[in-house]
């Protein structure tokens, strides 16, 4: 799963990054692989080791920090902090979405493309399955966002997704 970080240090400087987490536990860092043990101490507290450094992440539950918004205290220093999961995205389309335009089809995690139902150039109804991608032994047919006319697919048969790719355009 891929998600995008964007942290404020106490000085004001702002810092984002593409932090990804892969099936197998590895971790990465806008695209540069990290070892990382991070243990959960308790609700809301966080020890992790990465490398020779050591940080204590603790959720700072007594400010208000906004509805999209954290404070986490790293080492006692505030910062604040948000965090973007593809996942959330595609629960907050709703119905009430536009159909003006072109939409992206994603793949909500990372598989394998086993099956593209509708190519290019096919007339497709909104619900109506695309592609199919399997991950962790389940096939799950993604479904066009909206009425209307598939002008692209990213991907062939066969080949790995990631969480958050692009995998068809629908105009």
């Amino acid at each position: 799963m891929v998600y995008d970080v964007q942290l404020v240090a106490p000085d004001g400087r702002q810092y984002r990054k593409k932090v990804e987490l892969a099936a197998d536990g590895s971790w990465s860092v806008d695209g540069v692989a990290i070892c990382v043990d991070a243990v959960s101490l308790q609700p809301g507290l966080l020890s992790v080791v990465s490398a020779a450094l050591s940080f204590e992440i603790r959720r700072d539950d007594s400010v208000e920090s906004g509805s999209s918004e954290s404070i986490l205290l790293v080492n006692g220093r505030p910062f604040t902090a948000s965090v973007i999961d593809p996942r959330s995205l595609r629960s907050r389309r709703g119905s009430s979405a536009s159909s003006d335009g072109p939409k992206k089809l994603t793949a909500p995690m990372p598989g394998k493309v086993v099956r593209i139902v509708a190519p290019v150039g096919t007339v497709v109804e909104a619900g109506q399955a695309v592609i199919v991608i399997e991950a962790m032994k389940m096939q799950n047919e993604l479904k066009s966002p909206k009425s209307g006319t598939v002008k692209k697919v990213d991907f062939a048969e066969g080949a790995t997704v990631n969480a958050g790719d692009t995998l068809a355009v629908i105009e």
